[in-house]
């Protein structure tokens, strides 16, 4: 791996563009050659994954909104597949109504370190272009490993939200260099479409604060549909602001630390394999992923916690990060709020506490819903349970060794007679580290689960056969890749949509 410096620049020193971070990470995305077999099983695990939650959100209004827009969009032949439509369309509208079935249950993959991430969100846009340009399953695969590599770097090295700014804008760096790897372009092609990329995608964290609107599930296929867009035209021979990290009036400069800016992202030399995708995890649990290690823990503590009524007070010991972004931290009168929408709830580690106390079990749907959110004895524990940051916790978040690294938290249970409870867990069970890592059968299990009610039994052995064998795949095989489901539901649903302009 090669440590690069990253800082700001004055124009009047004319960065050469192989100097520039944007060059550098097209140069590793081109340079995606020979797959690395575990990574390329990671991959196929996450194309898997993307299509359980996606499968499960079909009814759910953001996603039947996204849906109803693309659809309108169709394409002429070959155009790309839409999770619950038999429609082909054109790939940037398949890749917005896509991303957004795959992020709104907010269940699949996670990777954090100086920033937070859910790489798999690189994948519903790929996916798209490769059904549209004729791209097989191996061509595929090299784009998600190349796309996992570079926003696994960038999130490693450049922290955005301490500036509020929200993640999607590693994102849509990372989509863009897998869609020139899976292309086969040119590096100076994807040097282009990564500036423009970023330079459209940079937004607030507000989408993540306060009442949580279904933006959050829209972010990252706003990112993917930009990356497409900036592929497209810089394919057309069409330039960007350069250089967009380094510039005096560029993205370190102005969005992040000043013009005294200086990060470092390490990014692997040339013939080095890309392995990035195996650092990052899945969840097992519908909830922002540091709830993940909580939930684990709530149900390890339902019997120890006696009747919950008995309780005076909870508090979690838990990250910087936990506390102030799904904690009592974050200073958000709505996380406690039994009116407060989805979005808001699975952003609030208090309740997701609370339920998984009282249920022993966390649901998609059931756990979220407005009947379980408002019941008072909920709603009576829910406003007993604080978090405070521990310096351990943060240093174990933080810790670049992966055996250390830890997104979970110390509960302190107090009961009215003064007793108290005790008990901790560093990494939610799902993790590559936790008490039952996900393998294949993982995927498969929570695939099957998902799709239950939704995909006929039948029609899930066939995907799953499909992805199985995604890196021999053929262009034509593709379309086996989403699930077939019950489209006359779906559509039923669907017109009941109040109408917008498309």
């Amino acid at each position: 791996m090669i440590e690069h410096p990253v800082r700001v620049h004055p124009s009047a020193d004319r960065l050469p563009r192989e100097e520039q971070l944007a060059w550098k990470l097209a140069a590793v995305a081109t340079g995606t050659e020979d797959l690395d077999t575990d990574s390329a099983a990671m991959a196929v695990n996450r194309v898997i994954d993307n299509a359980s939650v996606a499968v499960a959100s079909l009814l759910r209004l953001p996603v039947a909104v996204a849906r109803a827009q693309a659809t309108a969009h169709r394409a002429a032949a070959p155009g790309a597949s839409v999770f619950g439509s038999r429609a082909k369309v054109s790939p940037e509208w398949a890749a917005w109504a896509n991303g957004t079935a795959v992020r709104e249950l907010d269940f699949h993959d996670t990777y954090l370190a100086a920033d937070y991430s859910h790489p798999g969100d690189n994948i519903p846009p790929l996916l798209a272009v490769a059904q549209h340009t004729g791209r097989s399953g191996a061509d595929l695969l090299r784009g998600v490993i190349a796309a996992y590599e570079l926003h696994v770097a960038l999130v490693k090295g450049i922290c955005l939200h301490e500036h509020r700014i929200d993640h999607v804008a590693h994102l849509s760096a990372a989509t863009s260099g897998g869609l020139g790897a899976m292309l086969r372009l040119p590096t100076e092609t994807v040097y282009q479409a990564i500036q423009q990329a970023v330079h459209t995608t940079t937004a607030t964290r507000q989408s993540r604060k306060g009442e949580i609107s279904s933006w959050k599930a829209y972010a990252p296929a706003f990112a993917g549909k930009a990356a497409i867009e900036a592929v497209d035209r810089a394919m057309r021979g069409e330039t960007s602001p350069s250089p967009i990290y380094e510039g005096e009036d560029g993205f370190l400069a102005w969005m992040l630390n000043g013009p005294e800016s200086e990060y470092t992202v390490v990014l692997p030399e040339s013939g080095e394999a890309r392995r990035a995708i195996l650092d990052t995890y899945t969840k097992e649990h519908s909830a922002e992923y540091q709830a993940q290690a909580i939930i684990d823990l709530a149900r390890r503590l339902r019997e120890k916690a006696g009747p919950l009524r008995n309780v005076r007070s909870i508090v979690l010991h838990t990250s910087h990060h936990t506390h102030h972004v799904i904690g009592s931290g974050a200073n958000d009168p709505q996380k406690y709020d039994p009116s407060a929408s989805r979005e808001t709830l699975d952003h609030s580690v208090p309740y997701i506490f609370a339920v998984a106390l009282e249920d022993g079990i966390w649901h998609h749907e059931r756990s979220y819903a407005p009947e379980r959110a408002r019941r008072p004895e909920t709603v009576e524990l829910w406003r007993k349970i604080t978090t405070v940051e521990d310096p351990e916790w943060t240093s174990r978040y933080h810790d670049p060794d992966p055996d250390r690294r830890a997104f979970g938290g110390r509960a302190v249970i107090t009961l009215d007679d003064g007793s108290v409870i005790e008990d901790e867990l560093a990494v939610a069970d799902a993790h590559p580290a936790g008490a039952r890592p996900f393998d294949r059968s993982g995927y498969v299990g929570k695939f099957r689960t998902l799709a239950e009610g939704v995909v006929t039994e039948s029609a899930q052995d066939a995907f799953l056969d499909t992805a199985a064998r995604l890196a021999q795949l053929s262009a034509d095989d593709l379309d086996g890749l989403f699930p077939a489901v019950d489209t006359e539901a779906v559509a039923a649903y669907d017109t009941r949509l109040p109408k917008g302009l498309f």
